[in-house]
């Protein structure tokens, strides 16, 4: 990709405020039309949102989407939305047991109340506050009792595939686990065993840094220096003897390439636990049993370092867009694809938008950890934020009720929407999607004022 570097900050303050009015209107419209029991929106067809019977992981976003409009834009309906529904809908996300999506769907609503609350945006009231504590405590013990034991201290948090699979989009979701470690909560286990909350954190962190990323060392023959930085989208185990045995994919093109949605998210994952990791003492990591402070902090940003550099140097466009899988089939007939924008309505191979969404933040969260020495990913976080803040991948049409548009769910299922007349899915929304963006928007405008956002706290300092 080709990085503005003389792009600032200033310049994204207009878009954003537009996206934000946009995105207030989408999403208390969306309200009025959709009953819950037609199950959590997942994706648009034909610019309508419609459901997807897998898991339910996107109905925080849902939520969570009025919760950051309000935010912006101060229309209290939007609040209204957000909290009514997060009471009437989510309890049954705290105790699923069933998935790794717990960050994912409670960090979206519980969480973005709290720290609405905590920062003055919404009255404080010391038993709501306690309620939202509370969920976010339950939330990241039943995610960290999803728990496979690899033997010698270490494991993972299993994916919804069962014992034998470790996704890398768990990086993300499992800073819930963190949050409830910092609240003063634990996973009791037999005999009143205490579980470390941190310690399942720090571990599935490094099982998935080591198994998941790729660092141009040789692991396999595809692995060459050229390729540093590209993700498995799974990591398959046998939970008998705790032995890796190979890479998988459930939504990628293969296991040997790069699903770009899986990059983007141990991007923005490992960037964030950095974030959170920092502010901790080393006396936490010693109660964690995982390792020293600055043998996980190194590996933690190695792996970002390595997933956001593969990202601007081998799966993004000329623009900083991804298509949705850096091997797939028809990638090729595009031609020299990297010396150009993306283009979401070609004849090959989608875009997938939401990707690139996630890498976005990503990429300003490892810039802005890394200070002055991370100001290519600063940068490259910019760039591609503005692009994706343009007419061409807004659903500026009031009858479309995304946001985001071009973004790509399930491609080898074929469940994405191909328009009349094309040869690819373009042109639809997710949840997902329009979500990150919204929290895209949410940081830039926090960075444009002098302030920042994080997963488990208050507003800090800015860049």
């Amino acid at each position: 990709m080709k990085i503005e570097n003389g792009l600032k900050l200033s310049a994204l303050s207009a878009p954003v405020e537009r996206l934000f009015a946009l995105a207030a209107e989408k999403t208390l419209a969306l309200d009025r039309r959709w009953q819950q029991g037609d199950g959590a929106p997942v994706f648009t067809i034909a610019g309508s949102y419609t459901a997807r019977a897998w898991t339910a992981w996107t109905q925080g976003f849902q939520f969570g989407n009025a919760l950051l409009a309000f935010e912006i834009t101060g229309d209290r309906r939007l609040l209204e939305v957000g909290r009514k529904a997060t009471v009437r809908e989510m309890a049954e996300h705290l105790t699923h047991t069933g998935v790794h999506d717990h960050g994912f769907n409670n960090l979206s609503t519980y969480g973005q109340l709290r720290r609405l609350m905590l920062e003055g945006a919404i009255e404080r009231n010391e038993w709501e506050l306690a309620f939202y504590e509370l969920a976010l405590k339950v939330s990241g013990a039943v995610q960290a009792a999803r728990w496979t034991n690899l033997g010698g201290g270490e494991g993972y948090i299993c994916s919804f595939n069962g014992a034998h699979s470790l996704f890398i989009d768990t990086i993300r979701t499992v800073r819930i686990c963190g949050v409830s470690h910092m609240l003063g909560h634990a996973l009791m286990g037999e005999q009143d065993a205490k579980i470390n909350l941190l310690g399942r954190l720090l571990r599935h962190g490094k099982t998935t840094a080591k198994f998941n990323l790729y660092y141009g060392e040789g692991r396999d023959i595809y692995d060459t220096p050229e390729r540093r930085g590209r993700t498995s989208h799974e990591a398959i185990f046998n939970v008998a003897s705790g032995a890796f045995r190979c890479p998988s994919t459930q939504q990628g093109y293969s296991a040997f390439s790069t699903w770009t949605r899986g990059l983007s998210w141990a991007m923005l994952g490992f960037a964030e636990e950095l974030e959170f990791l920092a502010t901790l003492p080393e006396s936490e990591f010693t109660a964690a049993g995982a390792g020293t402070k600055a043998e996980i902090m190194a590996i933690f940003e190695r792996a970002a370092r390595a997933a956001c550099d593969f990202y601007m140097d081998q799966a993004a466009a000329l623009d900083g867009i991804c298509y949705w899988d850096t091997g797939a089939p028809e990638l090729h007939r595009l031609g020299d694809w990297k010396s150009r924008a993306a283009e979401p309505c070609n004849d090959f191979e989608p875009v997938d938008s939401s990707a690139s969404a996630i890498a976005a933040q990503g990429l300003l969260r490892l810039g802005h950890y890394l200070g002055a020495t991370g100001e290519r990913y600063f940068q490259a976080g910019l760039t591609v934020s503005r692009r994706l803040l343009e007419d061409e991948y807004l659903a500026l049409n009031p009858a479309h009720e995304g946001i985001l548009l071009h973004s790509v769910y399930h491609r080898p299922n074929g469940w994405d929407t191909i328009p009349a007349g094309a040869k690819v899915p373009a042109g639809e929304s997710s949840m997902w999607g329009d979500y990150h963006l919204l929290e895209l928007g949410t940081l830039l405008l926090k960075l444009t004022k002098g302030s920042y956002y994080t997963f488990f706290g208050a507003e800090g300092a800015g860049k």
